[in-house]
């Protein structure tokens, strides 16, 4: 029987051991919070961070305006149900705006209220002769505070 006690509590200290072990990080996804709040202007849905890829519906015969508003998130008030999180408008920050494939689409810098504007025709973003169902699929991108932040959206024509 003392042989079974031994065995069974050389065991528990053997399982206890190796869950004790340190988590190893993830080598595969770096998760850094995103410095801004990155908002695409008359997207389906929120437009916002509830949509992985928000799509903005564009008419075929006409031209296509991508917009975006970003915001800083003032988190100082978070604990206080009276103040919250406050949006603040981010003011001359520069945008690169890209295809998928890294193909350039233009340059925006954001106005007062932080919002940037881009209109091209379906052609300057690749689509000579857009049908309903096409669609583009863009990468907004800047840097803000020392950190870079990249986030993705769809245009997709409608009839």
């Amino acid at each position: 029987m003392k042989r079974y006690n031994a065995l069974f509590l050389g065991t528990l200290l053997t399982i206890i051991g190796l869950t004790a072990c340190e988590k190893a990080e993830d080598p595969f996804v770096d998760r850094v919070a995103a410095p801004v709040l990155v908002v695409i202007d008359n997207a389906s849905g929120d437009g916002g961070g509830l949509t992985a890829e928000p799509v903005v519906n564009q008419k075929i015969g006409g031209p296509v305006t991508m917009a975006v508003k970003i915001f800083e998130l003032d988190k100082s008030g978070i604990l206080d149900y009276k103040v919250g999180i406050d949006s603040i408008p981010v003011v001359g920050l520069a945008l690169k705006l890209t295809r998928r494939d890294g193909t350039a689409v233009g340059d925006l810098k954001t106005d007062a209220s932080g919002r940037a504007v881009l209109t091209k025709t379906w052609a300057e973003l690749g689509v000579a002769a857009p049908k309903k169902g096409n669609s583009v699929q863009l990468t907004w991108s800047g840097e803000h505070k020392g950190q870079a932040f990249s986030r993705l959206s769809r245009i997709q024509a409608v009839e």
